[in-house]
């Protein structure tokens, strides 16, 4: 009984004559809003618990406008790497990013009226990109349509408009299809109504199902690593951080910078990609800028902190080329917001503390230094011994003088030599002439 039991792979305490009937599970990951650095720290999570819970499939329900290439190359790792199945149902849409990670799973299911397609790459400021990354991306669509048994060059229409498929996509368009389109051409495993009817056919109609929930901390997270957002709260907090460089003490520009520094790494390091260390390099930047602040020097400090913060940012991006590209729009932007902000403190007393409102006139009592330069040259006489320094009259009125270095008898016939500035240079005259 021992051997049967163990070759046949059954718990050795199942009791003779009885049978225990193990609960399927299915674990429901619903994909919604953009594809972005936050959905990935979120899917990773899931995909772990819904192993630690034994789930036969998971479901990735998808309703999705696209987002990022990286982000989408990510999640489309970890649904390749998963050991549970993962099936896709597009519920509403997959639109760019969407498609892609819906043609990763190991089937395509759609719900009526959905859609699926225009997966061409766009550059954050709406550009198109280069030929070399739609290449890259093009090869990523076809090679995850024919992973799931779909036509490539379906998926590389969704990509390039200049690909034409008769009676499906004219040249210059982008291929988005709608469910009964796909399911015409063979582009989905399924249309279902409902999650209910998915399970069904599946065979999982009596499975237990588990909806995975997305924490608050995670939620925020994807809100801030979005690549617009993220641009924002760098542009605000560098802007604010200028000010108050500039202006004297800690006051509301400090408060606001460090709330949007803030919210920037805590999103990145939530999402999982930043640590403690890009913390530790932006307060060394704002402390070594504070620091040329109040004791200017060549640069080197100052330089060192822009640096560092620089190298915090990057860091905490899901890419260098994506950290430097979103670093340099928030340089502009802020370097504008802080144009803005210098005109409209004019008007209030922040401004007297940033810049000199009058200027030293001779109507206000001020009266500036002597220009001395018409002396050179001119011959006058020592009141007083010159030890260097000492008085002297030049043109019939007294004047401070050096010599230049030597000892200056009174009474002596002197001629100024030098003058910089209100200092008069002299030195004695001889009687040869010299």
């Amino acid at each position: 009984l021992i051997l049967s039991l163990l070759f046949s792979g059954l718990p050795a305490w199942v009791v003779p004559g009885t049978t225990v009937a193990a609960e399927q599970v299915v674990y429901v990951i619903p994909l919604t809003g953009p594809v972005e650095p936050g959905l990935h720290s979120f899917l990773e999570r899931s995909f772990q618990e819904a192993e630690r819970a034994g789930a036969e499939i998971i479901i990735l329900e998808l309703n999705t406008p696209g987002g990022r290439v990286d982000s989408a190359s990510a999640i489309r790792d970890l649904i390749f790497d998963s050991p549970v199945p993962i099936y896709a149902y597009v519920r509403y849409s997959a639109i760019s990013a969407g498609a892609f990670l819906a043609l990763a799973c190991q089937a395509l299911y759609m719900a009526p009226g959905s859609s699926i397609g225009a997966a061409e790459p766009r550059i954050l400021t709406g550009e198109e990109v280069g030929e070399k990354e739609l290449s890259y991306w093009e090869s990523q669509m076809r090679t995850v349509a024919e992973r799931q048994g779909k036509d490539p060059q379906i998926a590389a229409a969704m990509v390039r408009r200049e690909i034409e498929i008769e009676g499906l996509v004219a040249a210059g368009e982008l291929l988005t299809l709608t469910s009964a389109e796909a399911e015409e051409i063979g582009f989905t495993d399924g249309i279902f109504a409902t999650r209910a009817d998915l399970l069904a056919h599946l065979g999982y109609q009596a499975a237990s199902v588990i909806v995975a929930e997305q924490s608050p901390a995670e939620g925020l997270a994807r809100f801030i690593t979005h690549p617009t957002v993220a641009t924002l709260l760098i542009t605000i907090g560098l802007a604010a951080l200028m000010i108050e460089v500039m202006a004297a003490g800690f006051g509301v520009a400090g408060l606001i910078s460090l709330l949007a520094f803030g919210l920037f790494f805590g999103g990145h390091i939530i999402a999982g990609l930043a640590g403690m260390e890009v913390i530790f390099l932006f307060i060394l930047g704002v402390i070594l800028l504070l620091i040329e602040a109040a004791f200017p020097n060549f640069g080197i400090i100052g330089l060192t902190g822009v640096t560092s913060i620089v190298a915090s940012v990057v860091l905490s991006a899901p890419t260098a080329e994506a950290g430097f590209r979103m670093l340099a729009t928030a340089v502009l932007f802020s370097v504008l917001i802080l144009l803005v902000a210098l005109r409209f403190l004019k008007r209030t007393g922040l401004w007297s503390q940033l810049v000199l409102q009058f200027a030293e006139t001779k109507e206000q009592g001020y009266v500036g230094p002597a220009d001395m330069s018409y002396l050179l040259g001119q011959e006058g006489v020592s009141l007083t011994p010159l030890r260097p320094s000492g008085t002297a009259v030049i043109n019939g009125k007294r004047v401070d003088v050096v010599s230049e270095g030597g000892f200056i008898a009174q009474d002596a016939v002197i001629i100024v030599a030098e003058v910089e500035g209100t200092r008069v240079v002299v030195r004695e005259k001889k009687m040869n002439g010299g």
